[in-house]
């Protein structure tokens, strides 16, 4: 079992959560059941899926909840990226992109 709070990535992907939803609080109302709904439940997915994952008994299952995480970083990230398109966003945040390497890192050094 790993100590989930100490992982750098784990504690960005933590305070990513408040970012998406100060972000998101500027969006338009009609986005609330839309990508207002999307962002922020995949944003908290980021941080309860690694926790999940360190909770198990091998690093084959941590392995498999850290894609999970990865998976929902690249959600968030077409996300964004059609908020800014949209012009929801004036521009886009690097901290996913930091989660994801930090994540992906991590992942290839488990030995399973």
């Amino acid at each position: 079992m790993h100590q989930y709070k100490d992982l750098k990535f784990w504690q960005l992907s933590r305070a990513f959560c408040t970012d998406i939803y100060i972000i998101t609080k500027s969006f338009p109302i009609d986005e609330k059941f839309g990508l207002i709904s999307q962002l922020r439940r995949a944003v908290v997915s980021i941080p309860s899926n690694i926790a999940e994952g360190a909770a198990r008994s091998s690093n084959k299952d941590f392995k498999r909840f850290l894609r999970i995480s990865l998976g929902s970083c690249y959600e968030i990230e077409t996300q964004l990226l059609i908020s800014f398109d949209l012009g929801f966003l004036e521009k886009l945040n690097n901290t996913l992109q930091q989660i994801i390497k930090m994540m992906s890192k991590f992942n290839s050094s488990l030995k399973i």
